[in-house]
């Protein structure tokens, strides 16, 4: 018996690891949802919904990005446009999707469920700026009166058309007896900014919202698949269609992703490509749950996360299978160049954890912040090949602290610790060194943080110096 309580232990304290040290979400730091993805310049960004701490009801008015060149850790961009501050004529701004053309990044938000806008910046990080001076669509367009006028998804094609997926609602029943069919799709001119023609109805099987529109070519052979959230019946799944042409053709395939375990309302998701390989992107409220916020909040708590996605050879999706560990990681950290703080795996969210905001170091960029002793962030894959001598971390002080830097886990092997004392405040900002324990080839690196006192310290980069240097 007593072998058997033992095994029990070991399973619990398996499975609670590996609840506590996964890659999904993949941002913790900050409520996230409704997520599209573009890769750009050797890294896949992605676009998020930022669902604001403690809301009642969707109240999102700014977007968040990320980005990451392997997979597993994310650089934390911040809030690259908000509403209306970027964007006189509207008050929120939900799920966002960006295209690029000419070095120019259009993002297409909707206002709440009212209309779909479009801004523009010279970078991916933003700052997003609105164009046009009014909506890109309202239900004013001609065919684009649809119950929910938001959820837009664009995409430019292989001929430089663009096109726009926007709509959603319940499929309520009409007075003339039918169903309410609300997914719609219309041509956009070339300068992103306007529409041409009126929309046309895509007829998907229970579609309710988070509509989504990608291609994909193989051996010269282009397919086209709708992707969208359904809650008819007892399914809340991410369904899709497929066709030849983006305008009409669309026939009913199946169910790409069914509803996470740790999801239990609204889904919304999107498929990109990155390096040639398919992800899916995806919320679920796991952080929230994680964090036992009270049910009712939780529901408006979404997070972030993204799995691989697989064809089959008939150009079918392969249904994704939902996971806490994310995609394989595809490249290594180098640790001997100047890494951002705000690159990270994981953080101790559970403490709640740190935040990020806008970096006050010369460089500028973003730092980590709000630092408690017993926090810790994570870097996935970080190869120190022949060995590392000094550890440098460039911080902002005004309590005593320490950056402890371990091995693999956050009480794992301890290499080195760097003391920190304060700098004159929170805005004055000193480099530290120290040494650290040899240390060969590929680990998870943290970065624990002790000390005494609320917000410790702020923390902008790191680098280690190789040992044969």
């Amino acid at each position: 018996m007593k072998s058997i309580e033992n095994s029990l232990i070991v399973l619990l304290l398996v499975l609670v690891m590996a609840q506590g040290h996964s890659q999904n979400p993949v941002i913790s730091q900050r409520y996230t949802a409704d997520p599209t993805g573009l890769e750009y310049n050797g890294r896949l960004y992605l676009w998020a919904s930022h669902d604001i701490d403690g809301q009642k009801r969707y109240w999102m008015n700014d977007i968040t990005c990320v980005s990451t060149d392997d997979m597993q850790n994310w650089t934390d961009h911040g809030e690259v446009f908000k509403a209306p501050d970027d964007m006189p004529w509207v008050t929120q701004a939900w799920a966002p999707s960006v295209v690029e053309k000419n070095d120019k990044f259009y993002m297409y938000t909707g206002d709440g469920n009212r209309s779909v806008n479009v801004s523009v910046s010279d970078s991916p990080i933003g700052p997003f700026k609105g164009v046009g001076g009014k909506p890109l669509i309202t239900k004013e367009t001609p065919n684009a009166d649809v119950e929910w006028l938001f959820d837009p998804t664009v995409f430019i094609d292989n001929d430089g058309q663009a096109y726009c997926v926007f709509g959603g609602g319940p499929t309520k029943i009409q007075a003339d007896g039918k169903r309410r069919k609300n997914a719609r799709i219309i041509k956009l001119g070339d300068d992103l900014v306007s529409t041409v023609g009126e929309a046309v109805l895509i007829d998907a099987p229970g579609f309710y919202e988070g509509g989504y529109i990608n291609k994909r070519t193989v051996n010269g052979i282009t397919k086209y698949y709708f992707s969208y959230f359904t809650n008819v019946g007892t399914g809340m799944n991410i369904d899709y269609m497929m066709s030849d042409n983006p305008m009409r053709g669309w026939e009913y395939k199946g169910t790409v992703l069914q509803q996470p375990a740790d999801n239990y309302n609204n889904s919304h998701a999107s498929v990109f490509s990155f390096k040639d390989k398919w992800y899916l992107g995806y919320h679920t409220r796991k952080t929230a749950t994680d964090r036992n916020v009270d049910p009712k909040i939780a529901l408006r708590q979404r997070s972030v996360s993204v799995d691989e996605l697989f064809f089959n050879d008939d150009y079918t999706i392969k249904e994704v299978i939902p996971t806490h560990e994310g995609p394989k990681q595809i490249k290594h950290v180098n640790p001997f160049e100047k890494n951002e703080a705000e690159t990270m795996a994981e953080q101790s969210y559970l403490l709640p954890g740190i935040e990020t905001t806008v970096c006050n170091d010369v460089d500028g960029g973003r730092m980590i912040t709000d630092i408690e002793s017993g926090d810790w962030i994570k870097v996935s894959g970080v190869d120190f090949k022949d060995g590392a001598k000094t550890f440098e971390a460039r911080v902002s002080a005004q309590n005593y602290g320490a950056i402890e830097i371990r091995l693999d886990n956050e009480n794992g092997q301890l290499i080195g610790s760097c003391d920190i004392a304060p700098t004159g405040g929170l805005k004055v900002w000193k480099t530290v060194t120290c040494a650290v324990k040899e240390v060969k080839g590929v680990h998870d690196l943290y970065f624990k943080f002790t000390g005494q006192g609320a917000d410790m310290f702020n923390f902008n980069w790191w680098q280690f110096n190789e040992l044969n240097q």
